[in-house]
């Protein structure tokens, strides 16, 4: 069972019951001194084919935009939600280092993406994954590509595997819960 406590910082700490003598991970924004090791995370997993390369000259300028998740001060995972338009967020680059995956992170990093969304009150969250299955635990609705348009002309149109894409679209309406304006 994961449970999340709440730090007057505003981190949160996931803890799991699994695999872990010491499993506190703290959840906070991303600083600056964070863009090499988010960078080197992303770039560990870009082989895989499950995430988009990024230069580390794009991670450092939108680090702001990242949350971390920290394990005895280290990074060990990392997302970022990106404004795709005035009425739609996308979860980007969310990625757990493989010695911790499995115990939660993941979860706890797209919960917090979900709460920054709802703070600016963007009405709708998007991503695109190969692994659905967890996005649909947090109230996402798998969707066709096309309703995802600001997705498609950011970064579809100049994928290599456009229109042969096989990871799943999946969408978070937010309109009851950040109050419906952008």
């Amino acid at each position: 069972m994961t449970t999340t406590a709440q730090h007057k910082t505003g981190e949160s700490v996931a803890k799991s019951g699994r695999n872990y003598r010491d499993h506190a991970v703290a959840i906070r924004p991303a600083s600056a001194n964070d863009a090499n090791r988010v960078y080197e995370l992303i770039r560990d997993n870009v082989t895989t084919g499950h995430l988009l390369a990024r230069s580390i000259d794009e991670v450092t300028l939108h680090v702001s935009r990242f949350f971390v998740a920290t394990k005895n001060n280290k990074v060990v995972g990392c997302a970022e939600l990106a404004h795709l338009s005035k009425t739609v967020a996308e979860v980007r680059s969310l990625v757990v280092d493989t010695k911790h995956r499995n115990i939660g992170i993941g979860n706890h990093l797209l919960s917090a993406l979900v709460t920054q969304a709802v703070s600016l009150r963007v009405p709708r969250v998007c991503a695109f994954t190969h692994q659905a299955r967890p996005f649909i635990h947090a109230g996402f609705s798998v969707v066709p590509h096309p309703w995802v348009p600001e997705k498609i002309t950011a970064d579809c149109q100049e994928c290599d595997l456009f229109r042969r894409c096989h990871q799943f679209a999946v969408v978070l309406d937010l309109k009851q819960l950040s109050g419906g304006a952008a």
